[in-house]
């Protein structure tokens, strides 16, 4: 015997049954090894229009489908695991489809142990026999979906078995004394509260919400809607959940993907910086601006000095590191309103708005030239490298980009003509 059923009751033979037969109600024992029943009292071989019990034992199941055979197992492990089951099974008793209440408990029986669930049926709780009403019984039960139906409390009234599966492992005993079964659901208790709530409050509604299910934490949107017991006509919550997990992973992978080709759209893979597309798309904006206001715009143009010989000597890794550094130092040199960007290689642009003279941009060339020629420390030696830049002015030297820094190119080059590591203006 699998030793997880250990703990379940052992009914070794009918002799130790006789009390049952007191029993006005419905019982039987159904074996799920044998697909068979192995006992019931005259209750329930007259449930089955038979005459005796031999002939319930000798009943024929061979035709039921295996989705059957697999709610009973299902039905089974649950009673098992937590002592009893209580949902609608729709029987068949003299070809008739008949909906009722049962409550289950799990057994071994017979000297070989197989495993039993013993079936506890009042007839007078019939759900009905209306083929619609039966339609409805057999979607909930074998649906993917989870439906529940709760008191106003956030007790569980019933629930279909994709319900029981998904919150199994939540032990009642354990919530706490001023929660409910609803709330405990939830991945945060206090959030089930509010829902619960907020759900009598607006008479029902569709909230999305994680919650702690036995594969772990999962998204579930929450249809909640207020109905009516159809016995005592007490007014409940139910609740259908509609997992999608899955298709929020699918959205965050979707989002993650479009920031990261908006990253390298947008910027420079080593340093961080702005690539040539953003700053095509800014400095379209910044132009309009100083166009409005009738300011004048800097654009510098930076080519570093020497840089071919940092690679050369210490080799492209340390190159890359002194680019790094390069742009830090760019950084921490200008304005946050100021736009820096890396065209790529060891060419640089940055552009200022509110430059009114050739004096500030002087003065803002001189410090860059200051700064990166400080030495650059490197795992294994110190580089040196120096910078030239061209200026232009808009609208002076151009009304685009494009233009701006054909002449700023222009002038960098004439500043590494007449000795580098200066500037020189348009």
């Amino acid at each position: 015997m699998n030793q997880k059923y250990s703990h379940l009751p052992h009914i070794r033979s009918h002799d130790e049954l006789p009390l049952y037969e007191l029993i006005p109600n419905v019982v039987w024992i159904f074996d799920l090894d044998k697909h068979g029943w192995w006992w019931g009292n005259s209750a329930a071989v007259r449930f089955w229009g038979l005459e005796n019990l031999g002939q319930l034992i000798a009943k024929d199941l061979s035709g039921d489908t295996q989705g059957a055979r697999e709610r009973t197992a299902q039905t089974f492990e649950l009673a098992a695991k937590n002592g009893l089951t209580v949902d609608p099974w729709t029987t068949y008793p003299n070809g008739k489809p008949k909906t009722l209440h049962m409550m289950h408990r799990a057994v071994l029986v017979g000297p070989d142990k197989h495993r039993a669930i013993i079936a506890f049926i009042n007839e007078e709780v019939d759900l009905g026999a209306e083929p619609e009403n039966l339609l409805l019984v057999e979607a909930m039960r074998y649906t993917t979906v989870l439906v529940t139906s709760f008191t106003q409390a956030g007790e569980v009234v019933i629930e279909n078995p994709a319900a029981t599966e998904a919150y199994k492992h939540l032990n009642h005993s354990e919530i706490v004394n001023d929660g409910s079964t609803f709330a405990a659901r939830f991945a945060d208790p206090k959030e089930g509260e509010r829902c619960r709530e907020q759900a009598l409050k607006e008479q029902g509604g569709r909230w999305e919400y994680v919650m702690n299910t036995s594969q772990g934490k999962r998204t579930h949107t929450l249809d909640i809607r207020i109905t009516r017991h159809p016995l005592s006509g007490d007014f409940l919550l139910l609740v259908v959940e509609y997992d999608i997990t899955e298709l929020h992973l699918a959205l965050t992978v979707a989002e993650e993907a479009q920031e990261q080709l908006r990253q390298l759209a947008h910027y420079d893979a080593l340093t961080g910086l702005s690539s040539l597309h953003l700053m095509q798309e800014n400095v379209a904006l910044l132009i309009h601006q100083a166009a409005r206001v009738k300011q004048r715009l800097t654009l510098m143009f930076i080519d570093l000095d020497d840089f071919k010989t940092v690679n050369d000597t210490y080799g492209h890794d340390a190159g890359d590191e002194v680019l790094k550094a390069v742009a830090e130092r760019l950084k921490l040199s200008l304005r946050k309103s100021d736009f820096i960007a890396r065209l790529g290689g060891d060419e640089f642009i940055i552009v200022q708005m509110d430059s009114h003279t050739e004096q500030q941009a002087a003065k803002v060339a001189s410090k860059i030239i200051e700064t990166l020629a400080k030495p650059y420390a490197l795992n294994n030696g110190q580089a040196e490298i120096g910078a030239s830049i061209g200026i232009a002015f808009y609208p002076e030297h151009g009304n685009d980009l494009e233009c701006l820094i054909k002449a700023a190119d222009e002038s960098m080059y004439v500043a590494k003509r007449r000795g580098k590591n200066s500037y020189y203006f348009a």
